[in-house]
């Protein structure tokens, strides 16, 4: 065949098999049962993009995630090598065909364990994208970032080529979300049985799908620096080491609070979403200015999004969410709402939320004030006297988790960040 492999999108299916014939482009059918080691990035590769092939609700997620289109068939590759680019693999092709023309696809590329997307290997992957107008590199890794149209390393992109990147965490999480008894179930319930052999291969301890479990080295001596009285400099490693940990623990936190509940759990602000390096540089800031990072938390259906702050300075965790009481009510009835709130949490958390009580307070806001009033959950009604002839502008339920020296600790800190939240 003497014809070159230029564009994919547009190609006709038959011809890309022609050009498959003949040694244009090699590949291999992904399949749900790979033949590699259990744990190797290959093997991955084939399980998720086989799993997106025959379940029609997990395909039509993260097809609408990565902004492909979801009309048409998919075909699913694994171990692809153009012609063109002998010396690069690439780990997964999938392509949309419709009217027997490719409408749509994407590159993959697959990182597990401790392993960790390298600039020089996503230009090279760019590179083979422009040359064949595949409009998407995907890659999925174990580092997190709060939206797939973000990406964990900074990289120069063509306008032709979208960067959307998964971390293993984020699948899991799509795949539990689709088991529990909510809208977005699978109808077909053979496809349900294939997705929970994929939750069960993903959790294995051999699949090299992990969690977000220690905070890089430089989040030890920030915090150290800090209550030496060191002042941080922006430019500093381990400056950018404490950003990058604390935005990914967030993620982390979304993720497995989004399994633990049946919803999808969202994190970050609204105004960052897309704008990662907007991100970095405001937490920088607050940072280096303030010596705190604050997380968002948005749970659908929930009073209000969960905020959680650490306090460098204090070696602390703060966590709040926040009520408005009904403003018909006089001061008396607003104090006794809340704490109607706060006895049905009681019942319905039963011992988890006793374990929690100790630590809970209660901040007012009052109107025309700068400062709040904070009191334990257990006698916050006492406070009726003092702030009688005030206007309560707002409710913080919050708990304050003293760290001490485990707060320099890159495990035990995340530990104590999940005991909180979780």
């Amino acid at each position: 065949m003497e014809k070159k492999l230029n564009k994919l999108i547009g190609l006709k299916k038959n011809e890309f098999d022609s050009f498959v014939e003949f040694g244009e482009i090699k590949l291999r059918e992904a399949h749900l049962i790979p033949v590699f080691k259990p744990g190797d990035e290959m093997a991955l590769t084939s399980v998720i993009l086989s799993s997106m092939r025959l379940i029609k609700e997990f395909r039509k997620t993260l097809l609408s995630d990565a902004r492909i289109m979801t009309g048409g068939k998919i075909y699913v590759y694994t171990e692809v090598v153009f012609s063109q680019f002998p010396d690069a693999r690439v780990d997964g092709l999938l392509i949309v065909v419709k009217g027997g023309v490719i409408r749509d696809a994407a590159i993959f590329e697959m990182k597990n364990g401790s392993s960790v997307l390298e600039e020089e290997q996503i230009e090279r992957y760019i590179q083979i994208a422009r040359t064949h107008a595949i409009p998407r590199l995907i890659t999925v890794s174990n580092q997190f970032v709060s939206e797939p149209t973000q990406f964990p390393i900074h990289i120069k992109t063509p306008k032709s080529v979208s960067l959307i990147h998964f971390s293993w965490s984020y699948l899991l999480t799509i795949s539990h979300l689709l088991l529990f008894n909510n809208e977005s179930n699978i109808e077909d319930q053979d496809q349900v049985e294939i997705m929970r052999e994929v939750v069960n291969y993903l959790e294995s301890d051999k699949s090299g799908v992990c969690g977000f479990n220690q905070m890089k080295s430089g989040w030890t001596i920030v915090v150290n620096k800090i209550n030496a009285g060191t002042h941080l400099r922006a430019s500093e490693p381990e400056t950018h080491d404490t950003i990058i940990s604390w935005q990914q623990e967030e993620k982390d936190l979304a993720l497995i609070l989004s399994r633990k509940l049946g919803v999808f759990v969202n994190s970050g602000e609204l105004k960052y979403r897309g704008k990662l390096k907007l991100r970095q540089e405001d937490d920088t800031r607050e940072l280096i200015n303030n010596h705190r990072l604050y997380s968002v938390l948005n749970v659908k259906g929930a009073v209000s999004d969960i905020r959680i702050t650490a306090l460098f300075d204090k070696r602390a965790i703060e966590m709040f969410v926040s009520l408005k009481p009904p403003q018909s009510k006089t001061l008396r009835g607003q104090l006794g709402w809340l704490k109607r709130q706060i006895d049905n949490c009681e019942k319905k958390g039963d011992t988890s939320f006793s374990k929690l009580k100790s630590e809970l307070l209660i901040e007012i806001a009052l109107k025309n004030s700068r400062t709040a009033e904070r009191v334990n959950v257990t006698n916050f009604e006492t406070i009726l006297d003092d702030i009688k002839g005030r206007e309560i502008k707002e409710f913080k339920v919050l708990i304050v988790r003293d760290c001490g020296k485990k707060f320099a600790s890159r495990t035990k800190f995340v530990e104590m960040l999940e005991s909180v939240t979780i």
